[in-house]
């Protein structure tokens, strides 16, 4: 179902290349220019040409060798001596030991990866997430609540202010000294 649309659209995208190409041009039947049956007429005719052909023939049984003779890998494996590549895995020997402890640390540790703890991972990140979004909803809601202590202490130190003055008015107005 899910295959349907991709291949529709491959379609289109086929047809507006080939007309692209082609433009308004027509086979011998009529029918417009197909770019997939040009290459296949192309390709069976490579090949009967290739099988006609003694040298062609053996050409495509070398190609294998040929790749190997252009791998740069090749290069070195003629020209650089037993004795030499004897010495690169020395000169890495105590890099090579290293790697060799770690991956014996690993391997001790693998019945680690394999207990239950971690099999039961996805199902704990479920659990987990929705632990998350309750705690996000719980910060949002302190921090609403932040805001409402911060404004009442606000307001009490306001109000705390003008008592203090109102007080001290009325001590000023019967001549009381504020203790200080």
């Amino acid at each position: 179902m899910d295959r349907k649309p991709d291949t529709d659209n491959l379609e289109m995208r086929l047809q507006a290349l080939e007309s692209r190409l082609y433009g308004e041009r027509r086979n011998k039947s009529g029918k417009p220019v197909k770019c997939a049956e040009s290459l296949s007429r192309i390709q069976a005719g490579l090949t009967n040409t290739a099988n006609k052909r003694e040298r062609v023939k053996i050409l495509h049984k070398k190609i294998e060798d040929l790749l190997k003779y252009l791998d740069p890998q090749f290069t070195d494996h003629i020209t650089v001596p037993d004795a030499m590549k004897l010495e690169f895995i020395l000169a890495e020997e105590d890099f090579l030991l290293s790697q060799a402890a770690l991956l014996e640390q690993v391997s001790s540790l693998q019945p680690l990866l394999d207990s239950t703890y971690i099999r039961d991972v996805p199902e704990h990140a479920t659990k987990l997430q929705r632990l998350s979004q309750i705690h996000i909803k719980e910060q949002d809601q302190i921090e609403v609540q932040s805001q409402e202590v911060k404004k009442l202490f606000e307001e009490y130190n306001k109000m705390f202010t003008q008592w203090d003055e109102t007080l001290r008015n009325m001590e000023e107005a019967k001549g009381i000294r504020p203790v200080e």
